[in-house]
């Protein structure tokens, strides 16, 4: 059973670090925790379903508001069948 420190690292590190799952098993396995990808990806799985009611909470909020505000900075899209990536940007034009 994971405690909750340890599906906040693995999310911190997943989403905001940006170490992707096949890292973060070697990083464990190295500490003699030996935890397969595919129970991370579980784990991520089952986190992001039950923080849905916070992220409609957040959402809800952020488009109560008459102007949301962001950069545009652009991001890296994964383009499929090519196997490269384009030049991408965040469009919330469609909420």
């Amino acid at each position: 059973m994971p405690t909750a420190n340890l599906l906040a690292h693995v999310l911190v590190s997943k989403y905001a670090d940006h170490v992707p799952l096949y890292r973060q098993v070697g990083i464990y396995a190295r500490d003699g925790m030996e935890l397969p990808r595919s129970l991370l990806a579980n784990w991520v799985g089952k986190c992001s379903s039950l923080m849905e009611p916070l992220i409609a909470a957040i959402e809800r909020h952020v488009l109560a508001g008459s102007h949301i505000h962001a950069d545009d900075t652009p991001v890296p899209v994964l383009e499929p069948g090519r196997g490269k990536t384009r030049q991408g940007r965040l469009d919330l034009s469609s909420r």
